[in-house]
């Protein structure tokens, strides 16, 4: 037999959730979102200290784009990081669909995301010099 899934309204403050009326469970809206990050300097940031800056990849689970963006910010802040500018590049659904490849270890960090519930740093490059390419 299939899973049968209907929404239900909560008081959780972010709107209805979903819950497996059969084995009487919620479900999960949780997605995986690709997010490039830029940051800045800051003391005890942990970049090289001729870097000017940096980017990061990072693998970030929320009910939304915005929420993944708010969640990976402030993570990013607690580590002494900078965060200037952060560009979504969606969920795995929407970035197979753009046509991107997308390797067994990204997709294993995207899992891993999202079973903690969490924030994944796949990569951080640091910039030097005037510009801001790596």
């Amino acid at each position: 037999a299939s899973d049968v899934y209907k929404r239900q309204p909560l008081d959780s403050g972010i709107g209805p959730e979903v819950y497996d009326m059969e084995h009487g469970k919620k479900v999960s809206r949780q997605q995986v979102y690709t997010l490039l990050v830029q940051v800045g300097r800051k003391d005890g940031d942990g970049l090289p200290e001729a870097a000017t800056g940096g980017a990061l990849v990072a693998f970030s689970s929320g009910i939304d784009e915005a929420e993944a963006v708010r969640e990976t910010v402030a993570i990013l802040k607690q580590a002494d990081l900078a965060p200037l500018d952060v560009t979504g590049y969606g969920t795995l659904t929407e970035r197979e669909a753009q046509g991107h490849e997308i390797d067994a270890d990204e997709r294993q960090l995207m899992a891993r995301a999202l079973a903690e519930n969490s924030v994944v740093i796949a990569q951080m490059t640091p910039f030097f010099g005037d510009s801001k390419d790596p």
